[in-house]
């Protein structure tokens, strides 16, 4: 299963014991595959070679550029370019710039911001900025510079140069050091590195020279594009200059202004460069010196070898959204930001032509972090149709104020767009505000949805066993919605075939298919067993009822709920090429319609390698139920047990399946249950009545 390299030969796998960080070859088969998969989204753009694949026979690589823009839109277009790990020993950046690529690809035509940020935009991205000190890094190694044998000693653990000491602005001053085995060597000179040049040359060719020769030449306000260069660690959004104590960049209140608006989203702390420490020769300060674009470097979490738990939970979500507000205001970046922000926060998911349409959102001017930013009253809201602001035929929709007056920072607004005369087919509405100074923010989006022949799928949904009504979740094809206290649920379907799924909590849910070919309106009332507890399993002591091969063993080392959870590998990591079980007694489900078992689990195993299988079986072979992999937190499951349900023997096992590479501290399972419909109990009544003994 493991993949070939596609430049610095050998086989790749995830880097060992940080399974959500991709190692450089599967970052680039990653970007082969988005380029295959979005032929007219992305491109893979080859931008010259690592030190060692210059030097070194058959070892290096190429740096590439993942390019991001509908090729099918005319330009020129604003450019948003953002790199990751140039400082081999930080993980998390390589791996956010990586997700923040298949999040707008993956997006494009789903979410409307994505969908109009590619059609309008490009963003140009470096997945991996410093590839041969990163295979340096995946060992273990808290390496930071690149490989160049020529400082400090061609197998010195401490030799290279500082890639961000190595930028020609103001190269060589302060925080770069002239000592070739320190972490901050500067190079031999200004982009002496094969990285930094190739960089550079990219960078400059991507974007105009908007900024004078002087330290105090301001770049124009209406200057387009954003470079953010991503590193680890320490919660900061920075901005230039870095390279002294003393200085101020001409546009610092610009650039205060928009790390401000990112440090809203990530929660981090926003501030000059400098204030950390001074850094001569540093990329965003070479971005923004040279060319006058807003330059920032995103410090990403809190650890250069970042633990996948909060780097999923935390690090992903909070910077995406920071990352999505940057190509947001990419047209005009040192604008922009000066205008709230605009989300729109309801939307219809489907319209027939002459439908009005009542669209909901709210524009926000305080979404800044970091404190010291005056806000404005919002003073008005537009909405835009399939057209944005920017070009010409845009025609402004006014919105109203939900409260009645534009007169705070932060309003909800509403308005209504009429779709007579609209033929079928997707189309975006744009919402933007305007504060009370006159400043414009960005705009965000939303999709509308003419279709032809919509029906209506409606019902009730209902107890089994007493008819009550269930205020359930229904799930029809991709859209979510809730039924009311009455167990009533509507919602308007374009013709064909959909899937349609009810559940409640404490039931077993229903699953079908409904064929709405004709486009009919159809109605569908829903009844759902409810299901009772027949086992249940906290682990805080041995029940019994488990039976475990190899080391399936009791533990207190983390538990869901205090303090003893099941575990393949009590106290060790597991091992090599093992396939143990842990296996329930036997169950009679002989009565049962519908069957669940529910538990909470830390599947904490090498992702796509080793797996966590839970399988049943009646007295024959094994059947799979359910795989994990990869996993970091506690989280619970349910998973359907209804083909064993009538079943007088029946048992359920979790089973641990590793290969012969990388080990991992292992799956841990907790508070098991298992639930089966409810049996209703009819009373006996005796045919001659009730007055014999």
């Amino acid at each position: 299963s493991a993949q070939t390299a596609l430049s610095g030969g050998g086989l790749s796998r995830a880097i060992s014991g940080f399974a959500c960080y991709r190692t450089v070859e599967e970052a680039y088969a990653t970007l082969d595959d988005l380029v295959a998969t979005y032929p007219t989204l992305a491109e893979r753009i080859d931008i010259g070679d690592s030190w060692e694949k210059e030097n070194l026979t058959g070892a290096g690589y190429d740096l590439f550029v993942l390019k991001l823009t509908n090729k099918a839109t005319p330009g020129p277009k604003p450019v948003l370019y953002a790199m990751g790990s140039i400082h081999a020993r930080e993980l998390a950046p390589a791996e956010m710039v990586t997700r923040f690529a298949e999040t707008l690809l993956g997006g494009y035509g789903e979410d409307a911001d994505a969908t109009w940020i590619l059609d309008h935009h490009e963003v140009h991205l470096v997945l991996q900025g410093n590839p041969d000190g990163r295979k340096q890094a995946e060992t273990g190694d808290l390496w930071r510079k690149t490989t160049n044998q020529n400082y400090c000693g061609a197998t010195s653990s401490s030799r290279g140069a500082d890639m961000n000491r190595n930028f020609p602005f103001q190269w060589g001053g302060i925080g770069a050091s002239t000592s070739q085995c320190s972490d901050t060597y500067r190079g031999a000179g200004p982009q002496s590195e094969p990285e930094t040049s190739a960089i550079v040359s990219y960078v400059q060719s991507i974007f105009a020279d908007n900024r004078g020769p002087a330290l105090t030449d301001p770049a124009p306000l209406d200057t387009p594009g954003v470079y953010i260069d991503v590193h680890s660690f320490g919660e900061l959004v920075l901005y230039p200059y870095g390279f002294d104590d003393a200085s101020a960049a001409p546009n610092a209140a610009e650039l205060r202004r928009l790390g401000q608006r990112f440090a809203w989203f990530n929660g981090y702390t926003p501030q000059q460069s400098s204030a950390l420490y001074p850094a001569a020769g540093a990329s965003d300060d070479f971005a923004y010196g040279d060319l006058g674009v807003a330059a920032y470097t995103f410090e990403l979490g809190t650890s250069f070898f970042q633990g996948c738990s909060t780097f999923e939970n935390q690090i992903v979500p909070d910077n995406l959204q920071a990352l999505m507000y940057a190509a947001r205001v990419a047209r005009a970046p040192y604008e922009l930001p000066s205008g709230p922000d605009a989300e729109l926060i309801a939307s219809p998911q489907l319209v027939e032509a002459g439908d009005i349409v009542t669209l909901e959102g709210v524009v926000d001017d305080n979404r800044f972090g970091g404190g010291g930013q005056a806000t404005q009253s919002i003073a008005s809201a537009n909405l835009y149709f399939d057209v944005p602001p920017w070009e010409m035929g845009a025609t402004p929709v006014p919105t109203t104020a939900a409260d009645g007056s534009f007169n705070s920072p932060t309003e909800s607004v509403t308005a209504t767009l009429d779709t007579t005369g609209l033929t079928a087919g997707q189309y975006i509405v744009y919402l933007q505000g305007v504060d009370s100074g006159g400043a414009t923010g960005p705009v965000s989006a939303t999709f509308v949805e003419v279709v032809d022949n919509l029906w209506t799928l409606s019902g009730v949904v209902t107890d089994a066993s007493n008819s009550t009504a269930i205020a359930a979740t229904v799930t029809i094809g991709d859209q979510v919605l809730a039924a009311d206290a009455n167990g009533q649920f509507e919602q308007r379907l374009a013709a064909g075939v959909v899937n349609v799924t009810v559940s409640a909590v404490g039931y077993d849910p229903k699953t079908m298919l409904v064929d709405g070919s004709t486009g009919d309106d159809m109605t569908i009332d829903v009844q759902l067993l409810p299901l009772c507890e027949i086992y249940s399993d906290d682990v805080e002591t041995d029940s019994g009822d488990w039976t475990a091969t190899g080391t399936w063993a009791r533990t207190m080392e983390s538990a869901s709920s205090p303090v003893y959870s099941w575990t393949d590998s009590p106290g060790d990591d597991y091992d090599d090429d093992t396939s143990f079980t842990l296996t329930s007694r036997a169950f009679d489900l002989s009565l049962a319609q519908a069957a669940t078992i529910q538990f909470n689990h830390l599947c904490d195993t090498e992702a796509t390698y080793d797996f966590g299988f839970v399988e049943y079986s009646t007295g024959g072979p094994w059947i799979e139920l359910f795989s994990c992999d990869g996993q970091t937190n506690w989280q619970p499951e349910t998973i359907d047990l209804s083909d064993a349900a009538g079943e007088s023997n029946i048992q359920v096992r979790f089973r641990l399946q590793t290969d012969a590479f990388v080990m991992d501290d292992g799956w841990y399972v907790d508070d098991i249950r298992l639930n089966a419909s409810c049996a209703v109990i009819e009373p006996f009544e005796f045919t001659d009545g009730f007055e014999s003994p």
